[in-house]
């Protein structure tokens, strides 16, 4: 897929990103239940739309199938709703938004990235240690909810 993908930057607010936010929430929702509370807002929860650094939705074709976003979150910037749709999973698409966010926060002048997953997402942990990123305590706002994970990786 990923020679197939084409990553897009976008506004926090696209109908393609709000679409695969909400395709996010109902998976974790299904996985974690009341432990996560995302809302019915395209995933938009607890995002502030002034702290998004950028949005990115990857495509096949004309159909997208990823997404990732940027926020900032006190001196540091975050990986939000990192999300590739399970048909078009396992090709690459995961890599490429992981390449692309690194490549935004070192533009913004970030130093590291860090970000909060859940610890029933293997996958999803999977991918970022392979990108080089190790475990952190919990951070807020995640201090005190269940199943937080987090990670950082320092960028050159």
């Amino acid at each position: 897929m990923t020679g197939d993908l084409r990553l897009e930057r976008v506004a926090f607010d696209q109908p393609d990103a709000v679409a695969l936010r909400d395709a996010m929430v109902d998976e974790v929702n299904a996985v974690y239940g009341s432990q996560r509370d995302y809302g019915s807002n395209g995933g938009a929860k607890g995002i502030d739309p002034a702290s998004v650094v950028a949005t990115i939705v990857g495509y096949v074709g004309e159909r997208p199938v990823a997404h990732a976003l940027l926020r900032r979150l006190g001196d540091d910037i975050e990986i939000k709703r990192m999300y590739v749709r399970p048909e078009a999973r396992g090709q690459g698409g995961a890599d490429a938004l992981m390449a692309a966010l690194e490549d935004e926060a070192r533009a913004a002048g970030a130093r590291r990235l860090i970000l909060h997953t859940g610890d029933r997402q293997d996958a999803a942990i999977r991918i970022y240690q392979r990108h080089g990123y190790t475990p952190i305590e919990v951070y807020q706002p995640y201090v005190g909810m269940p199943a937080s994970l987090c990670f950082e990786k320092l960028l050159g």
